[in-house]
């Protein structure tokens, strides 16, 4: 196939990139990878399809609903421009992609990112001299200026039978903890007041690679979960922990939270607390003993916020399974909860459990569960009243701010709505809690 190319060299304009990026935080860094190295070789980025030379569409495949989501966005890319990339997560069965869009350029694999520059070196060629052109010394971000997504590892080593994530990004693969630290300290030297760090099992960093060593400032370090928590807490910035499974080893880091190096908030995603369908889901973590583990965070670290994301409706999963499920948030009292009804998913082992649960009882049981968790939050949140909270901005109104304090974290979590004057995006400040409903704060600033 001949491909026409809109730029040309005797133009002298640098190729213009469209990147559509779908899914979870991994695959946004995946994205902004992609676009720190071209912006290197002096490509610029177009918001629309249209007017770009190449489209890029990072695609997510967790879910069946995720993939059709995919390839409506591959379809609206390919209407909109003849020069069209995949890579990300979908990428991993591409014969699902080519069947539907023939005349895709290419699809590649979850970060296949050398494949994907290559890509775009044919259907765009680079106009410049790498030796010169620059990009921030911490890459092209997606991100607002003042956060950033830290990702430690790909791929993962669990197989729990509703994800197949491990067919799609492989088995787990740690970065050296080196070039965390680096990527880290780039961020902050850039001006970026909260880093999140995120991986498939964050937990298990380093249990690939058997805990190497690498020289790391006059010393040498371990490629560790805690070490790494360590590292991470002496810089000057918020450091909040996501998809944290609950090994032994976590418990060493509460400390650090409790000491402020750390943010007292960890994302752990437990999905069930019947043993009978954790079973059923092959969770990993010793799970059965995280309600008195909980507890003993708890008084490590009195302010910790524990975040969590469960599946109801499992195969398999009876009444009194979700019973237990309800009793268990009643004694654990999460403080923010998302909850999802199982989904099958195509090659996920949990398909050939059986009994399948009914969408109508999924539907119940999903109503019920978020109507406890609504009725947690809203008391947890109204014990914050009177508090005088620190809380990062994210967007400035006529009238105030919306921010988050330590509790909340972007996209997933509730906002403190803050009434004041004078205020800047990514500044981080006292805010008295005034109100509070079943997700959200509201306050005033405090000024000293």
């Amino acid at each position: 196939m001949t491909i026409k190319k809109k730029n040309t060299a005797k133009e002298k304009t640098p190729p213009l990139v469209a990147i559509i990026s779908l899914g979870c935080p991994k695959a946004l860094v995946d994205s902004e990878r992609i676009m720190t190295q071209l912006r290197s070789e002096g490509y610029q980025f177009s918001p629309s399809c249209e007017d770009a030379d190449v489209v890029i569409v990072n695609t997510c495949g967790f879910l069946d609903s995720a993939k059709k989501e995919s390839l409506e966005a591959i379809g609206d890319a390919m209407n909109a421009n003849d020069r069209v990339i995949v890579t990300g997560c979908m990428g991993a069965e591409p014969e699902s992609i080519t069947k539907a869009y023939p005349k895709v350029l290419t699809v590649t694999g979850p970060h296949q990112y050398k494949a994907v520059i290559n890509a775009v070196h044919l259907a765009a060629p680079p106009l410049h001299d790498p030796n010169v052109d620059l990009v921030p010394p911490h890459g092209i971000k997606l991100t607002p200026h003042h956060y950033a997504y830290l990702k430690i590892s790909e791929g993962c080593n669990n197989r729990c039978s509703f994800c197949i994530i491990p067919k799609l990004r492989g088995s787990l693969v740690s970065r050296p903890i080196i070039q965390v630290l680096d990527e880290a300290e780039r961020f902050v030297n850039a001006g970026v007041k909260e880093i999140l760090v995120i991986s498939q099992d964050t937990s298990a960093y380093g249990t690939d690679v058997k805990y190497q060593s690498y020289p790391w400032k006059n010393r040498t370090i371990r490629t560790k979960f805690i070490n790494l928590c360590r590292e991470l807490g002496e810089l000057d910035a918020w450091i909040r922990l996501h998809y944290i499974y609950p090994y032994p080893h976590v418990d060493e880091v509460f400390e650090l939270m409790n000491d402020g190096k750390i943010l007292p908030y960890i994302d752990i995603p437990l999905q069930h607390a019947s043993p009978s369908v954790l079973k059923n889901m092959r969770r990993p973590g010793h799970q059965e003993k995280t309600l008195s583990r909980i507890q003993n965070w708890r008084k490590i670290c009195p302010d910790l916020t524990i975040r969590s994301t469960f599946i109801v409706g499992f195969p398999g999963e009876t009444d009194e399974d979700f019973e237990i499920l309800l009793d268990w948030m009643k004694e654990a009292k999460l403080d923010r909860v998302g909850c999802f009804k199982y989904e099958p998913v195509t090659g996920a082992e949990s398909n050939k459990i059986n009994p399948h649960v009914p969408e109508e009882v999924k539907e119940i049981r999903w109503h019920r569960f978020m109507q406890l968790q609504q009725t947690i939050s809203a008391e947890k949140l109204k014990a914050k009243v009177g508090k005088i909270l620190p809380v990062i901005i994210d967007e400035i109104g006529e009238t105030g701010a919306v921010g988050r304090s330590s509790a909340d974290a972007p996209e997933v979590d509730g906002v403190v709505h803050i009434i004041g004057k004078n205020l800047k995006q990514g500044n981080i400040v006292d805010v008295k809690i005034t109100k509070s409903d079943e997700y959200d704060l509201f306050g005033k600033i405090c000024r000293k």
